[in-house]
């Protein structure tokens, strides 16, 4: 979660023009000034749309103020553009505490602070004594083992002080955290109390006493426990005010010892302070082997010792360095939107701002850096320095008794210590955790030295969850059964160290036996734990495993991702028997060509999205060998949305090798159609240009054996045709291939004989095929359909200059201009732009295999939404495409799934009415031809469509979204919505089976199970709901919007204009669906619903089941 999603931030641009306006209405007598700055608003052409601010000469010429130089020598040095700065500064005020919610809070603060400081002492008794609580307030602790040595007595705390980002002024909204740190009295307190949770066993009872008497005070709206950064050992005390202030702030109460109670050298991270015998209840073995050190222990303890001494360092370097302490207000932003501050082992605020302090003292971060700096440095040293090999120390003292960063690194994955040499500030943090701080930082850095103008939006505005970052995800639930993984991976030690904590004490363990088992498939393993929620003061804590799920992501390399093999050493090598214990039974020898015989493991994998799910067999077969997970308690998260791209008759393959064998059918016709010999002029070039040919046809083409018995043969054009009494047949959608014919001084000048010489090449590359090869084709004027190995293709020829003859307008006087026509821009588009378009995403296939699934996914979904005739093919091609050619802030997708989500998330976000999707593909645009797309597009905003998609070929126009979609139909709800449904008849319905809700059973469509040759041309492009749909858009197009799912939609949505129900002059040219009334005492024409439903069903005789009308809103 960030201060401010993208989408909040321009629902509220699209407001601001007309609040502004209004607001300006009231103050139109103060001056010319004010009144021309009204205009400029007013002006506005289109709600939401920036436009330029428009000055007088005076203004414009007028020379800058020294304040003004300042501020521009400013920008120049500490940020790279103007833009940044304003983008900086607008963040930080978003983000920042104002002054007047100050005062309120400070005013609790001081309220808080004496209320503590009167609850009344209790008598002494033991530990184990805890009848003396009262029964409305449980111990926030699970005290397991319950039997402790130790008295416990409440007293009022020595001292109560605020500490952490309030007091620094580096704390951010929404959420208002203040830390108030509780010094209990020495008295309480005794020198072993370090050992055997003594220590936290008191501070859990001081905070329960607390709890008791604050819970009733009637000052305090809410009063509740919950753990210090999911640490189940540190529990805290939440206060908030009432009423009206209760979201305000939240106090956070943390009890800890006098700043030099317990001795730090019995702290170190080598000491044991929970003994074996105590916690498992076992006598201690007799062969003198040392107890185990206790490490996390020991850091807890020194944390709360040290809360002081953090907050005078923090103090002492941030002091008055605004730009510290911006740059720390960002970083929280940064790692909040990447959800990596939350919980046990995130990377914390605090972690950030001990890191700056470091950065500080090494002289790599100056008190005199803006923000932007402060965030670039730190982003720099996280992205090159990794903390688990190469600690860090804040600890200036040579002291030779202090332990050294080598013994930090035994005990801890990540080591960065404070200024007394003996806490390390990363305890908590796991090493996946410091890999993914290193991976989202490296790839922040590419991101500000590509200097994108949307750098700032992608860097601390878009939020990166982890189902969107990452390409497969597991959850592991319920959390109990680690128990049973720490049992089998002899974990005692870390349990003892932990306090119990079975999750944490797993999570090392499992993502390093995940990490090698995955090997060469993964590029990064990262874990969330959520939050533990807060709890009633009456309640007992929490327990492990009701913290939820467990989730692991999964960031893959598409490189190794669908090998099958993983090739272990020579059978005789020493290193076979540590591969063959880790894989266990699926490890066997094989030998291999090279001669070489070696231990092995091969994964089923037969189709592409089963290559894609290899690492879930990896995962679910080590977790169930080596940690005593079953593969029920492991939720895989990675082809989820496979089925929805599944072909009606194929369960284990989402499309893949059938795209690939149309690609290869398409290849071997190109060849034969550059080899034809006997065409008048040579064949200059080939080129696709279908969804099919770019592997994006949501459901591909497969071999066609026509069935005889379902069709009427007409023998003499060698094709069939449907019979009325059987189901409607099979779909069969050619494939467009375009085939451009060299130039020739012999091709004629006028557009009507160039027509006509094509339908002449058209007929004799039908004879050619079918003489040379055996094909069987059929031509036609425009096209020629050719039938080879059962895929159909449907051959245009062209003629390169075509298009522009098309331009070319003739004057009376005889004067010749070029202007875009239709008729031009159509051709140009089909024979130009589309084999274009084709031919790239092809070639971004080959790089990005999830490419396809992903559009395919996007597509189907679009459809499904009966969205499909205002989004092209193409159009949401392009869309997908610039997933992967411009990820950031993400990666490149490895899986359609992950693909399909940010497809959603970028449509949803999008600023489209002010910014172009650019497309770069084969990075053809430089930096500074996009500058200059972008200053045209909102030079010429106003005449281009709601979606404009730029690429290299198409920088001005966006030819794919001309025609749609209109601001009315984006996003549209299904069904609930709609005035009126059309229902289908399933029989004349032929792609039923492609159905988002695959029916149960269907009508056979006249084609045999077991593709071979066919002497007889199939039924091409026969869809009766889609004919249907034409002739309704033609009939009634004025008066309403049709939607419909071509894949196997049984119904078809029908929304009424408003614009078409106000009533019209009465005219004779006027009365198509309309009928007369009398208003007012003029004659005039409004629709006649009843009779527009009735032919609604007249003109679908045979294929309309019924017509429902949903609303009566529109009646008249």
């Amino acid at each position: 979660m960030g201060p401010a999603s993208a989408g909040a931030q321009d629902r509220g641009t699209a407001g601001g023009p007309e609040v502004i306006e209004v607001a300006l209405e009231g103050t139109a007598k103060e001056g010319k000034k004010e009144s021309s700055k009204k205009r400029t608003l007013a002006g506005c052409p289109v709600e939401g749309l920036l436009q330029p601010a428009k000055l007088t000469r005076a203004e414009l010429y007028k020379e800058p103020t020294s304040e003004e130089l300042n501020r521009l020598r400013e920008t120049e040095s500490l940020f790279h553009s103007s833009l940044l700065r304003l983008q900086v500064e607008e963040l930080l005020k978003e983000v920042r505490l104002p002054e007047k919610k100050k005062e309120r809070i400070d005013a609790f603060l001081r309220e808080v602070h004496q209320r503590v400081l009167k609850v009344p002492s209790t008598p002494k008794t033991e530990l184990t004594d805890q009848t003396w609580l009262p029964a409305g307030v449980r111990v926030p602790l699970h005290q397991v083992p319950y039997t402790v040595k130790g008295c416990f007595r409440f007293l009022p705390p020595a001292q109560v002080t605020v500490v952490g980002s309030y007091l620094l002024g580096t704390c951010i909204r929404p959420d208002i955290n203040v830390d108030m740190a509780v010094t209990m009295p020495r008295e309480i307190l005794q020198d072993k109390d370090g050992l055997n949770q003594r220590y936290f066993r008191k501070r859990a009872l001081y905070l329960a006493h607390l709890a008791h008497h604050l819970g009733q005070d009637p000052f305090f709206g809410s009063v509740r426990f919950s753990y210090t950064n999911g640490c189940h050992l540190k529990p805290s005390l939440l206060l908030r005010p009432r009423g009206k202030d209760e979201r305000l702030v939240t106090v956070r109460l943390h009890p800890c010892p006098p700043p030099d109670f317990f001795r730090p050298c019995r702290l170190l991270p080598s000491k044991n302070n929970v003994r074996s015998a105590w916690y498992r209840g076992q006598s201690p073995p007799g062969d003198g082997s040392p107890e185990p050190p206790t490490p996390h222990y020991n850091a807890w303890v020194l944390q709360d010792m040290t809360l002081e001494s953090h907050m005078q360092l923090l103090s002492t370097v941030l002091g008055s360095a605004l730009g510290l302490k911006d740059g720390v207000a960002l970083l929280k932003v940064w790692l909040r939107q990447r959800e990596l501050d939350k919980g046990l082992g995130g990377f914390s605020g605090f972690l950030v701002s001990m890191l700056v302090a470091f950065l500080v003292s090494t002289r790599k971060i100056h008190t005199t850096m803006s923000g932007y700096q402060v965030l670039r440095s730190v982003l720099q040293f996280l992205a090159t320095t990794d903390l688990t090999v190469n600690g860090i120390s804040l600890c200036l003292s040579s002291d030779p008794s202090l332990p050294a960063l080598a013994d930090f690194h035994q005990a801890f994955p990540v080591v960065f210590l404070d200024s007394s040499g003996c806490l390390n500030l990363c305890a908590d943090v796991t090493a996946s955790t410091y890999h993914q701080v290193q991976h989202e930082a490296r790839l922040s850095m590419a991101l500000l030295d590509s200097r994108a103008d949307d750098g700032f939006q992608l860097l601390l505005m878009t939020p990166k969850p982890m189902i969107r970052a990452f390409d497969h995800i597991l959850h592991l639930h319920p959390l109990s059964r680690l128990q049973a993984a720490c049992h089998r991976l002899k974990l005692w030690p870390e349990l003892q160290d932990l306090g119990g904590d079975y999750v944490s004490a797993a999570l090392g363990s499992l993502t390093t036996l995940l990490e090698q088992g995955l090997g060469s498939r993964l590029h990064l393993l990262a874990h969330s734990r959520p939050p533990v929620s807060e709890w009633d003061i009456s309640q007992d804590p929490p327990k492990h495993r009701d913290s939820g799920t467990l989730t692991l992501g999964l960031l893959l390399r598409p490189e190794g991702l669908t090998s099958v093999l993983e090739l272990g050493p020579e059978a005789n090598q020493p290193e076979a028997a540590d591969f063959r214990q880790f894989w266990g039974s699926r490890s066997e020898l094989r030998r291999f060509q090279d001669g070489a015989i070696r231990e092995a493991v091969v994964w089923e994998a037969a189709s592409m999205a089963q290559k894609r799910l290899i690492p879930h067999q990896v995962v679910t077969h080590l977790l169930a060998l080596h940690a005593n997970i079953p593969d029920t308690c492991v939720h895989y998260v990675g082809g989820l949305l496979d089925a929805l791209i599944q072909s009606p008759k194929e369960n284990s393959s989402t499309g893949e090798e059938a795209l690939a064998a149309a690609v290869r059918c398409y290849d071997d016709l190109s060849r034969l159609l550059w080899g034809l010999e006997g065409l008048p002029l040579t064949v200059s070039a080939v080129q696709g240009a279908h969804p099919v040919l770019r592997y994006t046809e949501v459901f591909p083409p497969t071999p066609v054996r026509p069935a005889y018995s379902f069709y009427e043969q007409l023998r003499e054009r060698a094709s069939l045709l449907p019979r009325p009494d059987k189901p409607c047949p099979a779909y069969v959608e050619p494939m467009t291939v375009v085939c451009h014919l060299e130039g020739s001084g012999q091709w004629p000048q006028d557009a009507e004989a160039i027509r006509r010489v094509r339908a002449a090449f058209q007929l004799r590359l039908a004879e050619l095929l079918t003489q040379q090869h055996g094909l069987q084709c059929r031509a036609t004027a425009t096209h020629t359909d050719v039938l080879k190995d059962g895929f159909v293709f449907r051959v245009r020829v062209a003629y390169q200059r075509e298009p522009q003859i098309l331009r070319e307008m003739r004057s009376p006087e005889g004067m010749i201009s070029l202007r875009d026509t239709p008729a031009s821009l159509r051709l140009e588009r089909d024979t130009r732009h589309l084999p274009l378009l084709t031919s790239a995403l092809h070639g971004l296939q080959q790089q990005h295999p999830a490419f396809s699934g992903a559009a395919r996914l996007a597509k189907r979904w679009v459809r499904a939404q009966l969205l499909g005739e205002g989004f092209t093919d193409e159009s949401l091609d392009l869309v997908v495409a610039a997933l992967f050619l411009h990820p950031e802030p993400f990666t490149p997708p490895s899986s359609p799934q992950v693909g399909f989500l940010r497809f959603l998330f970028l449509v949803s976000t999008f600023d489209w009415k002010n910014n172009p999707l650019i497309v770069n593909l084969n990075n053809e645009l430089t930096v500074e031809e996009q500058e200059e797309i972008r200053s045209g597009f909102l030079a010429t905003r106003t005449q281009l469509p709601v979606m404009v998609i730029v690429t290299p070929q198409d920088r001005k126009n966006s030819v794919w979204t001309q025609d749609g979609p209109s601001p009315q139909t984006v996003f549209r709800p299904p069904l609930d919505m709609y005035d009126v449904l059309i229902r289908l008849s399933p029989r004349h319905i032929p792609r039923h089976r492609q159905a988002v809700d695959s029916p149960a059973a269907s009508f056979c469509r006249g084609l045999l199970s077991e593709p071979g040759p066919s002497s007889l041309m199939p039924v091409l492009g026969y869809d009766p709901p889609q004919l249907y749909l034409a002739q309704l858009r033609e009939a009634f197009g004025d008066l309403a919007l049709f939607f419909y799912d071509q894949h196997g939609g049984e119904v078809i949505g029908v929304l009424w204009k408003p614009s078409s129900f106000q009533p019209q002059p009465f005219k004779a040219s006027n009365t198509k669906g309309r009928m007369v009334m009398s208003q007012g005492g003029e004659l005039v024409m409004v629709p006649n619903v009843e009779a527009i439903l009735e032919d609604l069903a007249v003109l679908g005789e045979g294929l309309v089941q019924a017509v429902e009308a949903r609303s009566e809103k529109w009646t008249v």
